[in-house]
């Protein structure tokens, strides 16, 4: 799951980035309200948290133009401004949810989960075979056995279901569970493949993940 943040408050910014990151989920930053709306519009986030006070563009005038293009964005305003006044602007303005500052993270983990739940990008379960990924949960069975996946591995596995029966090339693996500073000539994508297969694959003899030579990896229904 990939998640694009505009803050400009870099100590802010870094704390929620860990934050996210530790809780598997992929995160961008920028922190400047025009250049984050040229990255969420040009590229597939599944969520974007919006400050409010940002330099370029501010983080109204950026929800306002997200709505417009990318209608069904799940969008959340995380802003010091609380007055009512405040929420009722940034809501109309077409947010999703609004979290004021100083916040609990547990509770920015909350609100995201809930409105991933919502978005209509997102299922509950993804399944492919005999294999079954439950997000609210964020548990995955083979054949009925749980198997137990770190972040990322949860994350590539996520990403490889959401796109099952088509070629996933590095590059995009790299986008969507790393973020974009991410090197592309490390090998750690391959690393982490190979874990999942091991985990995967045990107990039987038809594997999930396919890797198409020079291009990159695909997830079959049948093989």
């Amino acid at each position: 799951m990939r998640i694009l943040l505009i803050e400009d408050d870099k100590k802010v910014a870094s704390f929620i980035l860990k934050g996210l990151t530790e809780s598997g989920y992929a995160v961008d930053v920028s922190h400047d309200g025009s250049k984050g709306l040229i990255l969420a519009e040009e590229e597939p986030y599944d969520l974007v948290i919006i400050d409010w006070m940002l330099p370029g563009k501010d983080g109204l005038g950026v929800c306002k133009s997200l709505r417009m293009s990318k209608p069904d964005l799940p969008i959340l305003f995380l802003t010091a401004k609380d007055d009512i006044s405040d929420k009722v602007t940034g809501l109309d303005a077409g947010a999703d949810d609004y979290l004021t500052k100083p916040f609990s993270f547990l509770e920015l983990l909350a609100r995201i989960r809930t409105l991933m739940r919502r978005g209509t990008r997102l299922t509950e379960v993804l399944a492919v075979d005999d294999l079954e990924m439950n997000l609210g949960e964020r548990k995955v069975y083979r054949g009925g056995q749980f198997i137990d996946l770190s972040n990322k591995e949860f994350a590539i596995l996520e990403f490889l279901l959401r796109n099952k029966n088509r070629l996933i090339t590095r590059t995009e693996m790299t986008e969507h569970v790393w973020n974009i500073q991410f090197d592309r000539g490390t090998n750690l994508i391959d690393v982490y493949i190979n874990y999942l297969r091991k985990k995967l694959d045990t107990g039987t003899k038809k594997p999930l993940i396919h890797t198409v030579r020079g291009a990159g990896y695909t997830i079959k229904d049948t093989v």
